[in-house]
C-alpha cells in the first residue's frame, strides 16, 4: 500500500468516520444518514476506501423498503504510519475473522 495515497485518502472529507463506522457492516445510505454526508459523496468515498483494502463489500441486505444494497465493512482495525527521516511507512492490522464473528454475535445479542 503507497503510504503517501493512503494519507490522502484519509484525509478526505468522511473517510476516517465511514472507517470508525464500519465496524459492523453498513450500507452506503446508512453512512450517509449516520454521518450527514451527501448520499453521492457516501457512495465516493466507499469506492476510495474500496480500492485501497481498507473496506470491503461485506454482503447485501434489504432495506426497510425491500431494495436490495450492498453493505460494506472495514476490514482493519489499526493503521499505523511512521515518520523517519527519509521515509515514511504504513503498517495495517487486518481484521480477523474470529473478530468479526463476534462482533455479529454481540451486534446481535444488543439488537
Amino acid at each position: 500500500m503507497d503510504p503517501v495515497e493512503l494519507l490522502s485518502t484519509l484525509g478526505n472529507k468522511y473517510n476516517p468516520e465511514i472507517l470508525q463506522t464500519t465496524y459492523e457492516p453498513k450500507s452506503a445510505q446508512e453512512l450517509s444518514e449516520e454521518l450527514d454526508i451527501p448520499i453521492a459523496t457516501s457512495y465516493r468515498r466507499v469506492e476510495q476506501l474500496q480500492e485501497l483494502g481498507l473496506l470491503e463489500q461485506e454482503g447485501k441486505e434489504f432495506s426497510d423498503e425491500g431494495r436490495q444494497r450492498k453493505v460494506y465493512r472495514r476490514n482493519v482495525d489499526e493503521i499505523v504510519v511512521e515518520l523517519g527521516n527519509d521515509d515514511l511507512d504504513v503498517d495495517t492490522t487486518e481484521r480477523t475473522e474470529a473478530k468479526n464473528a463476534l462482533n455479529d454475535v454481540w451486534s446481535d445479542l444488543r439488537g
